[in-house]
């Protein structure tokens, strides 16, 4: 397939267009998303991975830590590097939510009750309990 067939609209199939825009490290991680019921192009569930796609389809990928939303500008004819791969569709996702960032010192704070018991709580529950513990 010559890359004047790629651009001028024709199809390509989803879990190349994946491993080509390196959503995937490997084909076959590419079709196990596609198995697995992760992908939708255009609303709808893709369940196969010789699913066509073509410039103008809206890809919704669900990955372990992130959902992406992309679409597809052109196929690919190679899985090169980055910034080749980016050219293959634009991103749509909106931005991760903002995170409250906390200090040093709140990080290393514990809410009350969390973690493990102090020996003053342990022997408070021992009393509640004599019977446990004394062997």
């Amino acid at each position: 397939m010559s890359e004047k067939e790629l651009q001028s609209g024709s199809r390509q199939r989803i879990d190349k267009w994946l491993f080509f825009a390196r959503m995937a490290k490997s084909r076959s991680i590419a079709q196990a998303l596609v198995n697995s019921n992760h992908v939708r192009v255009n609303g709808g569930l893709v369940s196969q991975a010789s699913f066509q796609v073509k410039p103008g389809d809206r890809i919704e990928l669900t990955l372990e830590r992130r959902d992406l939303i992309l679409v597809v500008k052109s196929g690919g004819a190679r899985r090169g590097p980055f910034e080749e791969a980016r050219l293959l569709y634009e991103d749509l996702t909106p931005p991760p939510e903002e995170w409250e960032k906390l200090s040093a010192f709140e990080q290393a704070q514990r809410m009350p009750g969390a973690g493990r018991p102090t020996k003053r709580e342990r022997r408070q529950t021992d009393r509640l309990f004599p019977d446990i513990g004394e062997d």
